[in-house]
């Protein structure tokens, strides 16, 4: 097959119907996973399907389960509708052990799968952030008192400062999709969108020395965008990832929403109008933004933004109707190049998505973009249908493997040596009864070499299901 290879520097072609890179190698043999256990965060979380999916297991939750200095935080909402912390040490035989919980004094507001909760940490004041509850409505947001995650302080609700609609006094407004970024130096960073679907902003605030500050927008709605004979003069970001590499350099990847889903612009009104994968890069802490060629992009808190107009920063060009999915995972590599999963119905299926899930689950692919060190970008289809609505979850090791976890918890594995072409199944899912998408913890894959998954199973229609994490080594 042709190898579907991008260039980083001129617009890229459309590649609806480019047939992806494939090798032709034999599966990487030499890449192996221990599964080591399963344990049960709660029998009874919250289980309510919304927008196809779940609030307890949604790929815009950064940070719904992550790893720091010996233990392990995870977050959901409980059957009674409260939201629950829970943490574990990850020393030897961590599987085994129970984790602690605390319920914090609040109700989640609605019925809706936007509304997850996002775990951050700022390293120098060992505070734990939590923020939830968002869908175009201020945030619910609290921290632990100083030095929490040391592991001495009980673990309690009386921990965690009273919630408010703000943080700590800085009035950010409506939101939705709160995601909280460690920095290298130990503070902490929250991005989130203003504005509505089709017609939002991209938005970064700081927190260092107990305050918060906002930093403002980055991304704009502004600018033109035809397709199907009609112009659309709006639509929003939606991130695939935001976070730092051992550079200190900031990676964002997006794809682009037209106005509300669509409209006019679509080819049919069954399908959604995302479009492309944009990417941009700051090395000063998210204040200035550029394209792959240096080309500064935005200025973070001013009028430049990356825009649908800003030039050379898509990296994949794929036109509205093809079901391609917003929001799905990034990584980088130890040489710090950028990493995307997307998905979407490739063109031999079709140029015109009529039913936007049903043609996901029916004839969705998974896709591996990735920049090589000649600044090129390159695509590779992973072997194993999509068979889904869902997002799946791309994860780095310190040796440039790959591993992707689809939805139901299906682990594909892909080599550096074969410019990860090599994909292959390493795990099938097939014990864990997932609903659907899954959390990760890639901090606990830094520190441990431990992939810890975080999945609901489905519910019998009592409202409520259970939560569990599966730990698998990375061999």
């Amino acid at each position: 097959m042709l190898a579907a290879v991008l260039g980083f520097f001129a617009a890229p072609p459309t590649h609806a119907d480019t047939a992806p890179e494939s090798s032709g190698a034999p599966s990487n043999a030499g890449v192996h996973i221990e599964p080591l256990g399963t344990t049960t965060l709660d029998d009874n979380a919250i289980f309510f399907v919304s927008f196809d999916g779940l609030v307890n297991n949604a790929s815009y939750q950064q940070s719904g389960i992550l790893t720091h200095e010996g233990y392990q935080y995870a977050a959901w909402w409980t059957e009674n509708r409260s939201p629950v912390l829970a943490r574990r040490p990850t020393s030897d035989n961590s599987e085994t052990r129970p984790w602690e919980t605390l319920e914090l004094d609040h109700e989640l507001t609605q019925d809706n799968s936007h509304n997850t909760i996002s775990l951050g940490i700022s390293v120098n004041d060992g505070r734990l952030h939590v923020g939830m509850d968002t869908h175009n409505n201020p945030i619910f947001y609290t921290r632990s008192e100083e030095n929490l995650l040391d592991g001495d302080t009980a673990w309690d609700a009386e921990s965690f400062e009273p919630i408010t609609r703000d943080l700590l006094g800085l009035d950010l407004g409506s939101m939705t999709y709160p995601r909280f970024v460690p920095t290298p130096e130990g503070d902490l960073q929250f991005n989130f969108r203003t504005g509505q679907s089709g017609n939002g902003t991209q938005e970064l605030a700081e927190y260092s020395d107990g305050q918060w500050t906002h930093l403002g927008g980055w991304t704009s709605p502004e600018g033109e965008y035809r397709a199907n004979g009609s112009v659309s003069d709006s639509r929003n970001a939606y991130l695939h990832g935001l976070h730092y590499d051992q550079a200190g350099r900031l990676h964002a990847a997006f794809t682009w929403r037209e106005t509300a889903v669509g409209g006019d612009i679509l080819c049919h009104p069954g399908g959604l109008s995302n479009h492309d994968t944009g990417y941009v890069y700051s090395d000063d802490r998210g204040r200035t933004w550029h394209t792959g060629d240096g080309a500064t992009a935005a200025v973070t808190g001013t009028s430049t933004r990356v825009s649908v107009d800003t030039a050379n920063h898509v990296v994949d060009r794929l036109e509205l109707d093809y079901a391609l999915m917003n929001q799905e995972s990034q990584a980088t590599d130890s040489h710090g190049d950028p990493h995307v999963m997307i998905s979407y119905r490739p063109g031999r299926f079709g140029h015109c998505s009529t039913d936007f899930v049903g043609d996901r689950e029916d004839n969705g692919r998974v896709f591996h973009l990735w920049r090589g060190p000649d600044d090129t970008w390159r695509k590779t289809e992973l072997p194993e249908p999509l068979a889904a609505f869902g997002r799946s979850q791309l994860v780095m090791t310190p040796d440039d493997t790959a591993y992707a976890v689809l939805p139901y918890g299906r682990i594909m594995a892909a080599t550096a040596d074969s410019g990860w072409s090599d994909w292959s199944m390493v795990h099938d899912g097939s014990d864990m009864n997932a609903f659907g998408e899954v959390l990760v913890d890639r901090s606990r894959v830094e520190s441990d070499g431990v992939l810890s998954v975080m999945y609901q199973e489905p519910g019998g229609g009592s409202g409520a299901s259970p939560l569990r994490v599966a730990d698998f080594r990375l061999e």
